[in-house]
């Protein structure tokens, strides 16, 4: 129901609409839009903006087709975790999806040093992303350590990929604006395209997943669109 395209056009607030859609398509079909907008704290006139953007003429259109999407769950119920993940990889199943990789492949062909960063879940993702690029003939280095004296850091024509879930990790982006200052180009991977480092970035892919907190508040949010990007990019170059 809804392409990669479409979401990248999306707000702060079609993102929060969207992901509570996704998750709630059996009862939507039973509220009207009012009562949907209640649900979501925003106006009618929004879910209907809403449903406009993602081409459809109104809320009962895009109720029916809900409930069609609805009957193909049904047949075949997936996993909540599977479903998420499989929506995301019908989203990046796009020519919008291939356009979107298009600058961070020109930036990487050109860059003399690719360094990937992160910190905690993101660090080690930024370790298999250099030692994944190396293998694919890419030379890079991965950083998982945010404090690392970057003030004398001089190699010309690098880029940075910065991993964070939340965007918010804010010794990492102080890191980036290190960077930043040093000429490199940044490109960074986070959940939401809403965050710091997100549009702190001169590139940015967002994978809007529901973020999952587990065992007294650690993250659990799945890292495979992370993984999958950093082998599309790696492949791509």
């Amino acid at each position: 129901m809804f392409s990669y395209e479409e979401i990248e056009k999306y707000s702060e607030t079609d993102i929060r609409i969207y992901k509570y859609v996704v998750s709630n398509i059996e009862k939507i079909q039973h509220m009207t839009i009012r009562e949907l907008a209640k649900e979501l704290q925003v106006s009618a006139s929004t879910v209907l903006r809403f449903c406009n953007m993602n081409n459809f003429e109104g809320y009962s259109e895009f109720k029916e087709a809900l409930k069609q999407e609805a009957a193909l769950q049904a047949a075949r119920p997936p996993m909540e975790d599977l479903q998420e993940l499989s929506d995301f990889f019908i989203r990046a199943n796009s020519s919008a999806f291939e356009e979107k990789v298009l600058f961070a492949v020109e930036v990487l062909r050109k860059a003399g040093l690719i360094i990937f960063m992160g910190m905690g879940s993101s660090g080690t993702l930024a370790k298999y992303g250099a030692r994944y690029f190396s293998n694919m003939g890419h030379f890079a280095v991965g950083l998982e350590d945010a404090f690392y004296p970057i003030e004398f850091f001089h190699w010309k024509n690098t880029a940075v990929i910065a991993f964070s879930e939340s965007g918010e990790t804010q010794r990492l982006i102080e890191a980036v604006n290190q960077f930043k200052k040093k000429k490199c180009c940044v490109l960074s991977i986070t959940n939401s395209p809403e965050s710091t480092l997100a549009k702190l970035s001169d590139w940015n892919f967002s994978y809007n997943l529901n973020t999952k907190r587990i065992n007294g508040g650690y993250n659990g949010t799945t890292q495979i669109p992370v993984i999958f990007m950093i082998e599309t990019l790696a492949k791509r170059i």
